[in-house]
């Protein structure tokens, strides 16, 4: 019996949407040879990660091993499965593959990190392969809501393997490869042992529609839009913006389009050759000389990014450019569950101008890049697969998306980050944990999620902060008073006082009647002038803030 194993360690992206990283292994148990599929971030909010840049899967056991690791593989160009590549690369520093227009946008994010961007090998499609190690891996074109999105065929000693990707079976996809069923079922042909596969739309029950059926329903809406009008939707969804951009063409508008993201995936689409045609687009300069009823936006913020070109329209102007009453406002993408907020907020905004707001609610001006639960089902009546592993999901998706498998007769397991997977035999085994976790970019630094700083950030913006001031002589006698300044929090309290006043003269007392052995000693002081604060605080507010003390002593 061969003592080699075949494994599946997803770091990222299992039970969650976001920070995709899956590492595969060949070899003999803790010495395989590894490659790692994708590389992304998700991102931060206010209310779990103020402050926060970016999230990044934690790679530390991957960074271990990178003794081990062959090489990178990029499904395709979201932030999710890409994002992260020039921020840990020189971690890893293995080569990295991806299709022309995933590795235009990766060689730019190495470039933006003054990392050389001849790590970023292009690629071709199926049937062309690249080695690593024992692997080798063909990129398989599927239909996705970015251009040249593509599973991967991974061809092991143990067998095949596909990972899906993010993906849909759509046909007519406006831009990039139509779904081809004859090409899937050729590769399936001799077998497949494990379809590793996106679950992200498990529990929607009917069949996924095509990219192609948005379109007569935007441009009849733009059409009978009597003033400007702008659209949202994802900057990476090039499809979409080239439909939105021909509809606005065919009413008669110019097209401009804002905001840096979208700008550089039109770039990047063109350069590539995906996009053969778009319409011709005015700067946000000569926009503003055109008249509003023949104009039409393109614009960044899809998701209620404060800093994106829907949420500055919203509190004003943007390039000179500001929304009327009358004018139309579409949303031609769907809301990812935790930015509601910020949604809803740029919504409400546009609604105090007289701005018309138009989303998705109908079901007419998007569709999802993913594949809902009717796919899902024909994707593993094409390919067959012995054993199915649901990935890109929260844990719900998961779960239900291996209920579905077993009950079509193939194996099935739900892991989550940090979960070993073995798969060498007919059934997928659990044959081991590593621990996962989440790195914050904070500022130009990395930190760790447990670190404790985002922590204390949430802490103070919950509770507010008190810096205590003391002065201590070469006898350990207090030098004055203490003082005290607060941020965050109510100036009076109960007592009708101010509350520093209150808080110097109670921690003034305290110093006059401390123990030598605690004036001493500036761990108890500094226990003991924080524990004061905090009292008196929750006396005068009712609030617990946080207390940093400065103790000095002249020598």
């Amino acid at each position: 019996m061969s003592s080699e194993r075949l494994i599946y360690l997803p770091l990222g992206g299992a039970g969650e949407i976001g920070m995709n990283a899956y590492v595969y292994g060949y070899g003999p148990e803790d010495k395989e040879r590894l490659i790692l599929v994708d590389l992304g971030v998700t991102f931060s909010d206010m209310d779990t990660s103020p402050g926060v840049d970016l999230i990044f899967p934690d790679i530390r056991w991957l960074a271990e091993n990178k003794h081990r690791l062959e090489a990178v593989f990029i499904t395709h160009g979201h932030e999710d499965h890409v994002g992260a590549v020039g921020h840990y690369w020189e971690k890893l520093g293995v080569p990295v593959y991806a299709r022309a227009f995933t590795a235009n946008l990766a060689r730019h994010k190495m470039a933006d990190r003054g990392l050389p961007e001849t790590t970023v090998t292009t690629v071709g499609t199926w049937p062309e392969t690249t080695k690593a190690g024992p692997f080798s891996v063909g990129f398989l074109p599927v239909s996705h809501s970015i251009p040249e999105s593509a599973a991967l065929v991974i061809d092991t000693p143990a067998g095949r393997l596909i990972h899906s990707g993010d993906f849909k079976l759509d046909e007519t996809p406006v831009v990039g490869e139509p779904f081809d069923e004859k090409l899937w079922a050729s590769v399936a042909k001799g077998g497949i042992k494990a379809l590793i596969c996106d679950s992200t739309n498990v529990f929607s029950r009917h069949a996924g529609r095509s990219e192609a059926s948005v379109g007569p329903e935007i441009e009849k809406l733009v059409t009978e839009a009597p003033n400007m009008v702008v659209a949202t939707t994802f900057a990476s969804n090039v499809a979409r913006v080239k439909t939105l951009a021909e509809a606005g063409e065919r009413a008669g508008r110019s097209i401009c389009l804002m905001g840096r993201a979208m700008r550089r995936m039109i770039e990047a689409a063109i350069q590539e050759g995906v996009l053969k045609s778009f319409p011709k687009v005015v700067s946000p300069e000569d926009a503003r000389a055109i008249p509003r009823e023949n104009l039409m936006l393109l614009v960044t913020g899809s998701q209620g990014e404060r800093r994106a070109a829907s949420a500055q329209l919203a509190r004003g102007k943007y390039n000179g450019i500001e929304l009327k009453e009358g004018d139309l406002f579409l949303f031609s993408s769907k809301t990812i569950p935790g930015n509601e907020r910020g949604v809803i907020r740029i919504v409400n905004q546009f609604s105090e101008m007289g701005v018309d707001v138009v989303d998705d609610a109908s079901g007419l001006y998007h569709v999802s890049g993913h594949a809902n639960r009717p796919d899902l089902e024909r994707l593993q009546d094409i390919v067959n697969p012995t054993m199915v592993i649901p990935n890109h999901g929260e844990h719900r998706h998961l779960r239900e998306h291996a209920k579905l498998s077993l009950a079509r007769g193939r194996g099935s397991l739900v892991a989550v980050n940090g979960t070993m997977v073995d798969l060498t035999g007919d059934s997928p085994m659990v044959c081991g944990f590593v621990e996962t976790g989440r790195t914050y970019l904070d500022g130009a630094v990395q930190i760790g999620a447990l670190d404790g700083i985002v922590r204390d950030r949430i802490r103070m913006a919950l509770n507010g902060h008190v810096v205590v001031t003391v002065i201590l002589d070469e006898d350990d006698e207090p030098l004055g008073d203490a003082w005290c300044e607060v941020k965050g929090l109510s100036e009076l309290g109960r007592s009708d006082a101010p509350l520093v006043d209150v808080l110097e003269a109670d921690l003034t007392q305290f110093l006059g009647r401390a123990a030598e052995k605690t004036l001493s000693d500036d761990d108890k002081l500094e226990m003991e002038l924080r524990r004061i604060a905090r009292n008196t605080c929750v006396d005068e507010i009712g609030r617990k803030p946080e207390v940093t003390v400065i103790i000095s002593r002249l020598n």
